[in-house]
């Protein structure tokens, strides 16, 4: 175990040392995070719950209420005009543009276009056979004959052209490029190298007067600017920084450990609260209801509602009976008014009972042996 133990306390990562400055930041920057947040957390958690409980029983129902509005005003009228308007109409639409249209440009591509077309297709195939002959026998050798002639034309043009341009070449060398050839070597090459070698001093002179400009400029810049901002930063931002970091780390940290103490704490107020709501107002509403609601409810349904109930059952039927039997001695009376002043309708005379046969019905004759004769009959 002992040697077990090292090993374990040589795993856990080692905590880096605090100074002096951060244990004294902490604890007062806690306390006072602390008081602050603790009221807005309450405020927040109330916050909320009202709005879980506004969301759930106002939001939510009234959306779903406009849903459902919204629907029955806008989506299922423009359903029913898509369906039994729009759909029909187009559907028959449909039908008289094919039959207006569609069956009519049909009949006239194929009956009157087709053989139109077939027709020009086959003047064109005409024409083009003569103008394919009138090509090969007459336009082709008439061609190659002017062909020949303008070949002929064009060596003789040719021949004068060579000698032209030869004289032409020897002119333009020795009149032209041969003078200037000279210029350029012993006049224009010397001048153009002095010139550069001018333009190559000045260049250097103003090189190294910039130079010593952005050298001085260079070092006083440092001097005033550079060294006291770097002076600035080594020694007053930084540890200024480095404080401030500290600070508001820790006071991050509080605000996170705050900020879980004051839900712990709205927790603890929110139930106490609950509890206390439920045990003054919710148990008495419900002792009240249990205890003195529901045995008087159940007296009065008992002793007053159910028999007055069957009173008003009992008086009604009564009435109904009293009126059906009023109605038909009405009915009745009025029949008999009726029937005194007109007589009776064909409909109220009793209609004859037909009386039996005593012949049989079958065409056989009667005989002796037979048990149809009036004798023996019952």
């Amino acid at each position: 175990m002992d040697l077990e133990k090292p090993a374990a306390e040589a795993r856990q990562p080692e905590r880096q040392p605090e100074g002096c400055l951060v244990v004294a930041i902490r604890l007062p920057v806690r306390i006072v995070v602390l008081v602050l947040v603790v009221p807005v957390r309450m405020v927040w958690d109330g916050l909320v719950a009202g709005w879980r409980l506004l969301t759930d029983a106002v939001l939510r129902p009234l959306g779903r209420a406009l849903a459902w509005v919204a629907r029955a005003v806008l989506v299922w009228p423009f359903v029913g005009l898509w369906r039994y308007v729009v759909v029909p109409l187009g559907k028959a639409l449909g039908w008289l543009g094919n039959v207006l249209v569609v069956v009519p440009l049909v009949w006239l591509f194929r009956h009157v276009l087709t053989p139109l077309g077939q027709g020009i297709l086959w003047v064109f195939r005409g024409i083009g056979a003569g103008l394919g002959w009138l090509y090969a026998r007459v336009l082709t050798p008439a061609g190659h004959g002017a062909l020949w002639a303008l070949r002929g034309l064009g060596a003789a043009i040719a021949a004068v052209g060579t000698g032209v341009y030869g004289v032409t070449v020897w002119l333009v060398r020795y009149l032209v490029v041969v003078p200037a050839r000279w210029l350029y070597e012993w006049v224009l090459t010397p001048v153009g190298k002095a010139i550069a070698w001018c333009v190559q001093g000045l260049a250097w002179l103003v090189a190294m007067g910039v130079t010593g400009i952005g050298f001085v400029l260079h070092w006083v810049l440092r001097l005033l600017l550079v060294l006291p901002a770097l002076a600035l930063w080594r020694w007053v931002l930084v540890p200024v920084g480095r404080v401030l970091a500290v600070i508001g780390r820790e006071v991050a940290t509080a605000l996170g450990h705050a900020w879980r103490i004051a839900g712990h704490i709205s927790l603890t107020v929110g139930r106490f609260l609950g509890t206390l709501f439920r045990w003054v107002f919710v148990e008495p509403v419900r002792w009240a209801y249990r205890t003195v609601l529901t045995p008087v409810g159940h007296f009065v349904r008992d002793a007053v509602l159910r028999p007055a109930a069957e009173a008003a059952r009992s008086v009604g039927r009564v009435t109904r009976q009293t009126l059906a039997a009023a109605r038909d001695s009405a009915r009745q009376a009025r029949a008999d008014f009726r029937r005194m002043l007109f007589g009776e309708t064909r409909a109220e005379q009793p209609k004859a009972v037909p009386v039996p046969r005593r012949e049989p019905g079958s065409a056989d004759g009667r005989t002796l042996g037979s048990s149809t004769t009036a004798l023996t009959k019952d």
